[in-house]
């Protein structure tokens, strides 16, 4: 189904706006950048605005067969472990969060619908940053808390951001989010990056979601869409500093425990220079495993501008706290309508 019909289906105050295919840089991505980063041809995306949106962008799975596996497995194997951070390495001894993919892989092979049955690391997973990391204390980036971006998921990010206008995106931190169908996300805005003239690009695989996309004030009403496995929604301009929020996450509306276009496997040639990777059945089929009731989220963002620098901070080493379990993402169904503290 398409973004236009889930829309309206959704809520009725999208029926004052309206739904229109959003104009794409087709000359700023070469087909071979575009297949390099696992994506179809821009001129083949299918990309929608919003009237009362201007810069919001929503993009109806641009990958390409097989390509979304690379970006789950890289958030579940790759990505969570040091030296980015998760919640788990700040909750835990360094002992016990050494190789989380290891320690969850038969687990989660193993796992049956049996919801007493113990959680494994991957599956306590919260959240994880890249490149710049985030403090939840301060609700700031900083100079002294940074380790290198993946390079794959920067190039992605890159491509992306040029065919919507934004030639020259630098990928410097990444905030992935891990969702459960008894998780949620408070309704937030993303305004701690110093440079707001760059997108926030959003990437999400595995079961779907509501979207609820607000004004510049928290108690504007939002309007609500769906976002399926392979989507990305780009908020530039405007809608760069709008309140937003996922208050549910919903199973895979095909019926199926996952989505068909997680079933397609990747071609057994790549194009050279390509930032996927093949995954083995083996790793597949734990990633396959997670995503039966799980979705994940990837939120890219450019913190400084071209030349731009942080302002001294004096009595801080920039590494804050981690925030408790609940503060980020909303887990049992009697706080679901709290919003969270989040910026």
């Amino acid at each position: 189904m398409s973004f236009v019909f889930l829309t309206l289906f959704l809520t009725r105050s999208v029926l004052f706006f309206q739904v229109f295919r959003s104009q794409l840089s087709i000359s700023s991505v070469s087909d071979q950048d575009a297949y390099r980063a696992g994506l179809q041809p821009v001129s083949q995306w299918k990309a929608y605005g919003l009237s009362g949106y201007p810069g919001f962008i929503f993009i109806a799975n641009p990958f390409l067969p097989g390509c979304q596996r690379h970006w789950v497995k890289q958030c579940l194997k790759l990505y969570p472990e040091k030296p980015n951070v998760c919640n788990l390495h700040l909750h835990m001894a360094p002992e016990k969060t050494t190789d989380l993919w290891g320690q969850s892989k038969e687990q989660l092979r193993r796992k049956g619908s049996n919801k007493r049955e113990p959680r494994s690391l991957l599956e306590k997973l919260r959240w994880v940053t890249l490149g710049y990391h985030y403090n939840w204390d301060t609700k700031k980036y900083s100079a002294n808390h940074h380790t290198p971006f993946p390079s794959d998921l920067a190039f992605l990010s890159e491509q992306v951001a040029a065919a919507c206008g934004f030639r020259g995106f630098q990928a410097q931190a990444g905030i992935l989010n891990y969702y459960h169908f008894d998780s949620s996300l408070g309704i937030h805005v993303d305004e701690s990056e110093l440079d707001h003239s760059r997108p926030l690009l959003s990437f999400s695989f595995g079961q779907s979601s509501i979207f609820l996309l607000g004004g510049l004030k928290r108690e504007e009403a939002p309007t609500a869409m769906l976002m399926h496995s392979g989507d990305i929604m780009v908020m530039s301009g405007f809608s760069r500093l709008l309140y937003h929020a996922v208050p549910r996450v919903l199973p895979n509306p095909e019926g199926t425990a996952l989505p068909s276009c997680l079933h397609q496997a990747l071609p057994s040639d790549l194009p050279a220079g390509s930032v996927i990777e093949h995954s083995s059945d083996e790793d597949w089929q734990v990633c396959a495993k997670y995503l039966q009731s799980s979705r994940i989220n990837m939120t890219i963002r450019q913190v400084l501008a071209e030349g731009q620098k942080f302002p001294e901070e004096s009595g801080t080493n920039g590494k804050g706290q981690a925030p408790s379990e609940d503060s980020y993402h909303e887990n049992s169904k009697a706080k679901r309508h709290k919003p969270n503290r989040v910026s």
